[in-house]
């Protein structure tokens, strides 16, 4: 989507005030099911940190990250754009093992994202990672937690739907695993986001497995960051959204690099200069945790559990003055 559409004829399900008790029952509920599902520890993550680093995610390598100044540290700071490699570090400060994990609240500023029904500056997830064993790195392992992710997901809007009758979204629990080749070869005269509507609308619940690596006609499907998703093991969940009548995505996954592809990456994507820092030295030398992790998004899990046309009415924002006319016009209010 590229700017903010309303649908003809939405109208909310949830005023605001049932709507605020109803995004807390899914923060509350989601989070305990995750946890138990993929043995989770909750921890405290921060909201900027040293770009000297190397901890900050840089995106598609061209969303410029918000900085500060901080003259008592003499330093200057980064707000997190996502805590990809934070959480990885995190699991071998903290002390984690093997089958053992942890989550987090993220809160992020992406200043540079666009604004449209799914798109907001302010970004809010749920950041988890997880120690697994070198024999984990598989496919299969992969697919086993992409599909208690959504067993939690589909869990979470049982207890929605339960509490609110007027909801009424339904979630498809079975999930379709295809390849982004794969999906290619499917719809050959289609972009990435054409492919992705097209076998959502069919499928209702997929993973698309393998973004970042470039396909059969010399592009990826989509950007991901060289240092942390393994990109032949990573993935995004997606929904088919009936309100917006679009592919939803909900979560990018993945297991991480190891050293091996770690380097195979940085070298695909120019950026070499990357095994100096501190992270990345730490996952070449085999002192960091090989693990699996993702972000999966809070606001867009609300969005389509309660059934709400725009991102901005489950989440504050700034926003354009075309989707602040267009909600006002459509009787959208945005929080």
């Amino acid at each position: 989507m590229l700017h903010t559409t309303i649908p003809e004829g939405y109208v909310s399900k949830l005023g605001l005030y049932d709507t605020q008790s109803a995004i807390a029952l899914i923060k509350r509920t989601f989070q305990e099911s995750l946890s138990d599902l993929l043995q989770l520890k909750r921890v405290s993550a921060p909201l900027f940190v040293n770009p000297a680093e190397g901890t900050n995610d840089n995106l598609n390598g061209v969303e410029r990250p918000v900085s500060f100044d901080i003259p008592a540290a003499k330093v200057t700071a980064e707000v997190v754009q996502s805590l990809a490699k934070w959480k990885r570090y995190a699991l071998y400060r903290y002390g984690f093992f093997e089958g053992k994990g942890l989550y987090t609240d993220m809160n992020a500023i992406r200043r540079d994202e666009e604004l449209d029904n799914l798109h907001s500056i302010y970004v809010d997830q749920w950041d988890w990672e997880k120690v697994i064993a070198r024999e984990d790195r598989t496919v299969e392992y992969l697919k086993t937690t992409v599909q208690s992710i959504v067993d939690a997901v589909c869990y979470t809007n049982a207890i929605l739907r339960a509490k609110y009758p007027m909801l009424d979204t339904e979630l498809v629990r079975d999930v379709s695993f295809v390849t982004a080749q794969e999906l290619l070869d499917l719809y050959p005269d289609k972009t990435p986001k054409e492919r992705e509507y097209l076998y959502l609308r069919e499928h209702r619940t997929a993973f698309i497995i393998g973004i970042g690596e470039k396909l059969s006609d010399g592009k990826p499907h989509d950007g991901r960051a060289p240092d942390y998703d393994d990109w032949s093991l990573n993935g995004d969940i997606m929904f088919y959204n009936p309100v917006l009548d679009c592919a939803f995505e909900l979560s990018s996954m993945g297991i991480r690099v190891d050293s091996v592809s770690l380097a195979e990456q940085l070298k695909k994507a120019g950026c070499e200069a990357r095994a100096k820092l501190p992270f990345h030295r730490a996952l070449l030398d085999g002192t960091l945790p090989l693990s699996i992790g993702g972000g999966i998004g809070q606001s867009r899990m609300c969005m389509l559990i309660l059934g709400k046309a725009h991102i901005g009415e489950v989440q504050s924002s700034l926003w354009d003055r075309a989707t602040i006319e267009a909600s006002q016009k459509a009787g959208v209010t945005l929080l």
